[in-house]
C-alpha cells in the first residue's frame, strides 16, 4: 500500500455512509472547537508553585538614571545582548530549622542569584536551563553561614542574549522543603516529560527508517523519519557557549525547527495524496536549510537573527499548511485517521497561536511555551495512525493471502488430477521392487505364527485362549507389515505414530499406560532413503520391547520418548528411548535370549545403534538411528 494511497479497509473506519457531508462538516467543527477550549484550559491550569509567603516581588532595577522599582513577573524589552542587575530583599527567622533554599521558576536565558553579595545559583552552569523553549525552573540552597537574622540582600544578574526579551519570575525563598515539591513538578513537567517524549519520536524514527528502507516506494515514512530524528535532535542538544566550529553546528541543529516544520508538511502531502511538485519541496526547505547554512557559516548569533525573521515565519507557515491539508483531508475523506491527524493540528496551531502571543507581549506575565510538547504529542498521534493503517494493511494482506490459497489449492487438485496416472505408475514400479522383501517378511513372520495357530489348533480344547492370541499377534504383525509399505516420504514420525495407536490399545488390557515423550521439538529427523524394510525392522525391534515389557517386566508404564541430537561430527541424528517402571532383571547379569538377539539383530540390519540398560526400577533400551539408513541389510 503506497503512502498516498487512500486507507481503505478496516482501518479507515469510513464515516462516509453514516453521516452526510453537511452533517459531517458541522461535527468536525464542533469537534475542532471543543479540543481548542480543552487545549486552552489545560494550558492555563495553574502551574505547581511555593506558598505566596515566601514569594519575592518588589524589586529595583539598576539604569542609567538610577534604580527603578519592577514588580514580577515582569519582562524586560530593550537591546540584545544585555545584562539587567535586580536587588531584592527577604526576612530569616531569627534561628533556623531547616535549610533555606532560593528557587527561580522561570527565566530568560540565564540567571545568576546572590545572597548578601554571594553567588548561590548560576542557571549558566547547566546549560539546556537557558534555552527559552525549556520552561526550566532552577533551586539552590542557601549556605547557612550567608543567611543572617532579619533582613538579607537578595540579587539577580539576568543575562540576555536574545532573540526574546528577559524575563524573570516571581522568585521564592525559604525552607527548602516548602519549595522542593514545586521544583520537583516543573522538572516533570518541562524537563522529563519532552525528555519522554523525544524517546518516543526516537524509536518511531528509527521503525520507520527501517519501513523506507526495504520499501523506498514509501517516500512519507522516510520524509517522517527524518523529521522526528531532527526533533529529538533539537531536544537533546544544549545551546552553544563558546564560539567555535562546534557551536556553530549545534546552533544550526537547534534552528533546524523550521526545516522540521517543513518535512512534517511534505509528509501530510505524500500521506494524504497530495501532488508533490519539485518547486514546492524546494520553496518547503528553503528557510529551514538557510537558517542550517547560516548556523555553520555566521555561528549563534546568526542563527538567532535569522530564526526570528526567517524560521518563525516558515514554522507557521509550514503548521498552518499542514491544518490546512488535515482538516481538508477529514472533511472530504471523512474516516477515522484524517480526523485524528486533523485533531492533532488544531492542537498544535493553538499552543502556537497561544506561544506567539506570549512572545509578542500579548500574555506579559507568561513565558511558558507549549508548542514542543504539543508538536511530540503530534507526532505521537502520527505515529498511531500509521499504526493503524500498518495493521489495516496487514488485515487486507491476511485476507489476499487466504484467497490466493483457496485458489492455489485448487490448482494443486488439478495438478493432482492431470499427475494421478504417472504417480500410479511410479507406485506400481515401487511396490514391484519390494514384493520380494515383502514376501519374505511375511514368511518369517506371519508365517511362524499361523504355524503355532494350527500347532495349538491340534491340541484339546483348553488352548483356545493361545489359540486366539496367536491369532491376535499374526493380525498385529500383518498390520505391521502393511503400514511398513505406506508412504512416508522418509518421515519416521508417521510410522511411529501409527505403532503408538496400536500399542496403547494392545497395552490397555494389562492396564500398562504408554506415555509419549518427544525430546526436541522437531521430532526425528527426515530420512529420504527410508525404506519400507528399515521401517519394518524398527516396528518389529519396538514390538519385541513392549512384548518383553508385558510378560516379565510387571511394569505399569512404557515410556516411549524420541528427538534428535547432534553427534561428534556436527550431523543431525534420531534418537529413540524405550523404558519400562518394572523391576528390570534384579540386579542379574543381562539375559541372552532369541528375543533380545532378534532385537540386537534387526538394529543391526538398519545401522541403528543398540543398547539395553537394566535396573532396579524398570529397563531402557535406546536406539541411535544412523546418519543415512543402508541401502542394503548386509550391515547385520
Amino acid at each position: 500500500m503506497s503512502a498516498g494511497a487512500q486507507p481503505t479497509g478496516a482501518g479507515a473506519t469510513s464515516l462516509s455512509a453514516r453521516w452526510p457531508r453537511s452533517r459531517f462538516a458541522l461535527l468536525h467543527l464542533s469537534l475542532q472547537a471543543t479540543f481548542v477550549v480543552l487545549c486552552l484550559f489545560a494550558i492555563n491550569v495553574s502551574l505547581p508553585t511555593p506558598d505566596r509567603s515566601h514569594a519575592v516581588q518588589e524589586a529595583t532595577v539598576a539604569g542609567p538614571n538610577g534604580a527603578a522599582p519592577v514588580r514580577l513577573p515582569t519582562t524586560f524589552p530593550g537591546p540584545t545582548p544585555r545584562l539587567i542587575n535586580l536587588a531584592l530583599s527577604f526576612t530569616a527567622p531569627e534561628k533556623l530549622t531547616e535549610e533555606w533554599s532560593v528557587m527561580t521558576p522561570r527565566f530568560t536565558n540565564a540567571a545568576q542569584i546572590l545572597v548578601n553579595g554571594v553567588v548561590v545559583l548560576d542557571t549558566r552552569r547547566k546549560a539546556s536551563n537557558n534555552r527559552p523553549d525549556r520552561n526550566a525552573a532552577d533551586i539552590a540552597v542557601i549556605p547557612a553561614q550567608l543567611l543572617r537574622p532579619g533582613v538579607n540582600e537578595l540579587g539577580v544578574r539576568l543575562h540576555v542574549w536574545g532573540p526574546l526579551s528577559g524575563f524573570l519570575d516571581t522568585l521564592y525563598v525559604g525552607p527548602d522543603s516548602a519549595l522542593r515539591d514545586a521544583y520537583d513538578w516543573r522538572v516533570l513537567l518541562f524537563s522529563t516529560l519532552p525528555v519522554v517524549f523525544s524517546s518516543w519520536q526516537v524509536i518511531l524514527a528509527m521503525v520507520l527508517g527501517i519501513m523506507w528502507f526495504k520499501r523506498r516506494q514509501e517516500t512519507a515514512y522516510g520524509v517522517l523519519a527524518a523529521a522526528m530524528a531532527l526533533g529529538a535532535l533539537h531536544t537533546f542538544l544544549i545551546p552553544p557557549e563558546q564560539p567555535s566550529w562546534l557551536a556553530g553546528v549545534r546552533a544550526a541543529a537547534i534552528g533546524s525547527a523550521p526545516l522540521e516544520s517543513s518535512l512534517v508538511l511534505v509528509f501530510c502531502m505524500l500521506f494524504l495524496g497530495r501532488r508533490l511538485t519539485p518547486l514546492f519541496t524546494v520553496l518547503a526547505l528553503a528557510p529551514g536549510a538557510i537558517i542550517v547554512i547560516t548556523g555553520l557559516a555566521g555561528g549563534p548569533e546568526m542563527v538567532r537573527l535569522a530564526f526570528v525573521w526567517l524560521g518563525l515565519p516558515a514554522i507557521a507557515l509550514s503548521l498552518g499548511g499542514v491544518v490546512w491539508l488535515t482538516h481538508a483531508a477529514a472533511l472530504s475523506r471523512r474516516d477515522l485517521i484524517s480526523v485524528l491527524l486533523a485533531s492533532a493540528a488544531t492542537v498544535l496551531m493553538t499552543c502556537l497561536i497561544r506561544d506567539v502571543l506570549t512572545i509578542v507581549g500579548a500574555l506579559p506575565d507568561q513565558r511558558i511555551f507549549v508548542t514542543r510538547m504539543a508538536y511530540a504529542a503530534m507526532m505521537t498521534m502520527i505515529g498511531a495512525c500509521l499504526t493503524w493503517r500498518f495493521a489495516s494493511a496487514l488485515n487486507e494482506v491476511d485476507s489476499f493471502a487466504g484467497r490466493l490459497v483457496t485458489q492455489v489449492r485448487e490448482a494443486e487438485d488439478k495438478l493432482r488430477a492431470s499427475f494421478a496416472r504417472e504417480e500410479q505408475r511410479k507406485h506400481a514400479a515401487a511396490l514391484a521392487s519390494e514384493r520380494t522383501r515383502l514376501t519374505r517378511d511375511l514368511h518369517d513372520g506371519l508365517g511362524g505364527q499361523l504355524v503355532s495357530i494350527v500347532a495349538l489348533a491340534e491340541r484339546n480344547g483348553a488352548h483356545g485362549a493361545q489359540i486366539g492370541e496367536a491369532a491376535r499377534s499374526a493380525l498385529r504383525d500383518l498390520r505391521l507389515v502393511i503400514d511398513a509399505m505406506d508412504d512416508i516420504d522418509g518421515d519416521l514420525m508417521l510410522a511411529l505414530g501409527a505403532w503408538r495407536e496400536r500399542t496403547a490399545a494392545r497395552l490397555r488390557p494389562h492396564d500398562i499406560r504408554l506415555d509419549w515423550r518427544p525430546l526436541s521439538p522437531g521430532g526425528l529427523p527426515v530420512h529420504q532413503e527410508l525404506r519400507p524394510w528399515h521401517v519394518i525392522q524398527l516396528l518389529r525391534l519396538l514390538d519385541e520391547a513392549v512384548t518383553n515389557t508385558v510378560k516379565h517386566a510387571n511394569a505399569s508404564s512404557i515410556t516411549v520418548s524420541f528427538g534428535s541430537f547432534r553427534d561428534q561430527g556436527g550431523a543431525a541424528r534420531g534418537r529413540i528411548i524405550i523404558a519400562d517402571d518394572g523391576h528390570g532383571f534384579s540386579g542379574q547379569a543381562t539375559p541372552q535370549g532369541r528375543g533380545l538377539d532378534n532385537m540386537r539383530r534387526r538394529a543391526a540390519r538398519c545401522g541403528v545403534a543398540y543398547s539395553l540398560d537394566s535396573e532396579p526400577d524398570g529397563v531402557r533400551i535406546t536406539l541411535d538411528l544412523p546418519e543415512r539408513f543402508p541401502e542394503t541389510d548386509n550391515a547385520a
